[in-house]
Parts: C-alpha cells; sequence; structure tokens
C-alpha cells in the first residue's frame, strides 16, 4: 500500500492524550490491531507510536497533571488532531490574525518535527506539525487506520472562514440547509476532512470539537469487540450515505468513530 500523500493545511497525524497508557494499548490492539514502539522517556516522555501491519498510524501518551488549567482542572481523554505545515511559525501568525487561541506556542521535538496547539474561531483544539523526521500517516483509509476527520462546530460560518484564512483551506459545500450543514477540505477523491455544523447536535457545554472516524473492517464486529473490551456506545451502527457509523468512548473515556465503506448488507 503506498504512503499516503499529506498535504498542508490537511490532518496529517493524530494522537490520544489517555488516562492509561497501558489500558489503551491493550483496547485499541484488541480493537484494531495495532503493535506499539515505545520512545525514549527522558527525549519524548514515553510517546507511543501505534502501527497497523507495519505503518504507523497513531500516537498514544499519558496525560500530564500539569496540564490541567483553574478554567479546566480536569483534562478529558481525547483523540488530537494535527494538521500539516511546511512553515509552523508562519501558520502560527495566520491563525492568530485569523482569531486563533494559542495553547502551546511552536516548539521542537527533537529530530522529529515541530509541534504546537491551537484551537479555532468556533473553540475546537487541534495542533499543527511541521515534519523533520516524523512524517506522519503511512496509512489512511484502511482497517484499522483513520478513514475520515471532521470538525464539530457551533459556528460554522466563523470556522470556515478560519481554516479558509489560517490553514489555506478550498473548500468546497457538500451541503447548506439548516438540517445539514457541511463543507469540506478539497472536493471529490481529494477530499480531506469536513467542518459540520453540529449545532443541533452538540449537547450543552459540549465544546466544539475534531473527532477521527477509524476505518474498520464491520462496524457491528467493531462494537460488540468495543462493549466487551468496556467502551461505551454513544450513537449505535447505523447506516449513513458514506457508510455504516458508529460513535463509541473508550474505556478511559475518549470518544471516537468507527466506520465500514458500504452498508452491512453491501
Amino acid at each position: 500500500m503506498p504512503k499516503p500523500e499529506l498535504i498542508a493545511g490537511a490532518p496529517c497525524w493524530t494522537d490520544l492524550m489517555t488516562s492509561d497508557v497501558e489500558k489503551a494499548k491493550d483496547f485499541y490492539t484488541a480493537l484494531f490491531g495495532w503493535t506499539y514502539e515505545t520512545a525514549d522517556q527522558e527525549t519524548y516522555g514515553g510517546y507511543v507510536t501505534a502501527f497497523k501491519d507495519g505503518a504507523q498510524v497513531a500516537g498514544l501518551m499519558a496525560k500530564m497533571d500539569d496540564q490541567a488549567t483553574p478554567d479546566q482542572p480536569t483534562i478529558p481523554d481525547a483523540w488530537t488532531v494535527y494538521l500539516k505545515s511546511d512553515d509552523i511559525r508562519e501558520t502560527a501568525e495566520k491563525i492568530q490574525s485569523a482569531g486563533g487561541q494559542t495553547f502551546v506556542e511552536p516548539m521542537e521535538v527533537p529530530e522529529q518535527g515541530h509541534m504546537a496547539m491551537y484551537a479555532d474561531a468556533g473553540g475546537a483544539a487541534f495542533g499543527v506539525w511541521q515534519s523533520t523526521g516524523h512524517a506522519g500517516f503511512e496509512n489512511l483509509a484502511e482497517p484499522g487506520a483513520p478513514a475520515w476527520f471532521e470538525i464539530h462546530t457551533r459556528d460554522f460560518a466563523p470556522t470556515l472562514k478560519f481554516y479558509q484564512e489560517a490553514l489555506g483551506w478550498k473548500t468546497f459545500t457538500t451541503s447548506d440547509t439548516p438540517e445539514f450543514r457541511y463543507a469540506t477540505l478539497g472536493e471529490g477523491e481529494n477530499q480531506r476532512a469536513g467542518i459540520f455544523d453540529a449545532t443541533g447536535d452538540l449537547p450543552d457545554g459540549a465544546p466544539a470539537h475534531w473527532t477521527v472516524y477509524w476505518d474498520v473492517a464491520s462496524t457491528d464486529e467493531t462494537v460488540a469487540t468495543a462493549t466487551a473490551l468496556g467502551a461505551t456506545v454513544l450513537i449505535p451502527a447505523v447506516d449513513t450515505p458514506y457508510g455504516r457509523m458508529a460513535v463509541l468512548v473508550d474505556p478511559m473515556g475518549a470518544p471516537f468513530r468507527v466506520i465500514q465503506h458500504g452498508s452491512a448488507d453491501a
């Protein structure tokens, strides 16, 4: 399988901040068949890279006590999506100009790249990554690898404008009705990510966020396996125009989605 082409502004990596790395490793191995490599503790904080059939597809890292703030004393377990930058300093300036919020200023990860953390105009957190060694995903849209990346926001128009200005997105509207408003980065087979107007879907108090869809061979079998391992089902398996989808929360509390391309009867 050739490595995917990762373009500037588009998702290039995702990692899980978890309260229990070992439990997370066991869970995602049973669910997706992942194997792992753990980096040096002193230099990289024991960062774990997950592989599917030898291709790197995700990262895992432990939550740190010093990441809490007075406004958010408890940091939730969560998946973070990183967008590719060819010049992280320039990207940082554009994010500021477009109305983004800075959580972590650009910093070097020795021999791997430069990373930073931000929130977009609607409040959804995301990372930026400029590679000097770690190039990002080595597989996409295959079972056990990410299939799709999506922002759920109550501020659709400002969020759309933010990514156009800050990350250079060329966006395309796929639906623009009060019932379903959606736009994508890229068009047709070149789509890389989506922005969903989730005004009517997000529960009260739930923040805007990026979400990751993981490709699976069978959504129903994956949901059954996940629940047997202690996961919670937020949205049961359902057929959509894009495939059979379900929303899960892993045993440590991190939400994610799975999708099987085509219906269960296909």
